[in-house]
């Protein structure tokens, strides 16, 4: 279906998830909500998906909430919509990305804003048009910030400049995203799809239960003490040596061979 809001493709391990309401600079609207959360859902435990990139039609990545479906919803004073939506849709779709067991890539092929920022934070990495940029403009319509921004931006950038891009929110080019850790990567506008590509290929080819456990633990550490860490990581140390893939890398280590990882 080209014409649904959110589409997929899965090609060698790899789940591309486009938005694709191109004319409305990809916003999310309530039916683009629930389907790029049931479709996050559908790929987190799907055993063939082993990388997942994130990315947009058109010229913006996402400019978070529709703000022309928003203002119906204010005007039916009837409608509880507007009140559920973060805990129906934006909650489950940044925890869909943030808590995948494999790695994400958010190819942002334009501007992303508001929950469209918060949504590209999520991600692992950010390959970044040079044409894009960030904007956290949840202050320029009376709102306060969601889908993740509170937790993720201070991780990325830290409170102070945090704070200063929530409490005054502008467009941050990707050449300064770069600098502030916003970016991982900035790319010619036409080079997006294909870094980010690139990248996945290679995370899709790779030992997936050890790199979805290596984004666990880096999840947990922010928010416990040291020793709690070291214990969580000895768990997953322990899980993952009991993995095929681990087992296949010793043997092809001492056979002074190259690996090939299934994922398992």
């Amino acid at each position: 279906m080209t014409d649904a809001p959110v589409l997929l493709d899965l090609t060698d391990g790899i789940a591309t998830v486009t938005l694709n309401r191109p004319e409305a600079m990809n916003s999310l609207d309530i039916a683009a909500k629930e389907l790029l959360r049931d479709t996050l859902q559908a790929v987190a435990a799907d055993p063939a998906v082993r990388c997942v990139v994130l990315t947009g039609t058109g010229r913006a990545f996402c400019t978070g909430q529709d703000l022309k479906e928003h203002v119906g919803l204010l005007n039916d004073g009837g409608s509880d919509a507007l009140f559920t939506t973060v805990e129906k849709h934006y909650n489950p779709i940044v925890t869909a990305l943030a808590t995948m067991p494999k790695p994400v890539i958010a190819a942002v092929n334009g501007v992303a804003a508001g929950a469209g920022a918060s949504i590209a934070f999520a991600c692992d990495l950010r390959i970044v048009a040079d044409t894009a940029g960030f904007n956290l403009a949840f202050a320029n319509v009376a709102l306060s910030c969601d889908t993740g921004a509170s937790y993720l931006l201070p991780q990325l950038i830290g409170k102070a400049r945090a704070m200063e891009l929530l409490y005054f929110p502008r467009t941050v080019p990707a050449e300064e995203a770069l600098e502030l850790g916003l970016a991982t990567r900035v790319v010619p506008t036409g080079r997006v799809a294909a870094e980010a590509g690139a990248l996945a290929a290679r995370l899709a080819a790779g030992p997936t239960v050890a790199l979805g456990s290596m984004r666990r633990a880096v999840e947990y550490s922010s928010g416990h003490s040291f020793a709690e860490s070291l214990a969580f990581e000895g768990t997953l140390m322990n899980a993952t040596g009991a993995t095929a893939d681990h087992r296949a890398a010793v043997a092809a280590f001492l056979a002074k061979e190259r690996p090939v990882f299934e994922g398992r």
